[in-house]
């Protein structure tokens, strides 16, 4: 499961209004690569593919996650950072061993 808190989808839904998304959900992956082996991936999509795993808020706000990238991402918690004064997307992952300062890339 992924956690989507109440601060990450109203970040969520005023991105996507800004984008002019009306339907759909935020894609979260991860691929190889980045300063400690993997990288977080962000992606607007109009619908999943029919093998994701879709999480929802309480607000209705999605997220989009391939099989491979839950493997990774599970019991993950996506935030924002309140340094960034809310703008700032976070995956507080609990495989994470380490994490860059960027908070993008991370290392199992």
């Amino acid at each position: 499961m992924i956690e989507i808190t109440d601060a990450a989808a109203k970040r969520i839904q005023t991105a996507m209004v800004d984008e002019g998304i009306a339907e759909g959900g935020l894609r979260v992956g991860v691929k190889a690569g980045g300063c400690n082996g993997f990288s977080y991936v962000f992606k607007w999509e109009q619908a999943p593919s029919p093998d994701d795993e879709v999480f929802e808020s309480r607000d209705g706000a999605k997220i989009f996650v391939d099989p491979k990238s839950f493997k990774l991402l599970d019991g993950t918690v996506l935030d924002c950072d309140p340094n960034m004064l809310g703008q700032t997307l976070v995956l507080r992952n609990p495989h994470a061993k380490t994490e860059c300062g960027c908070g993008l890339s991370f290392g199992v």
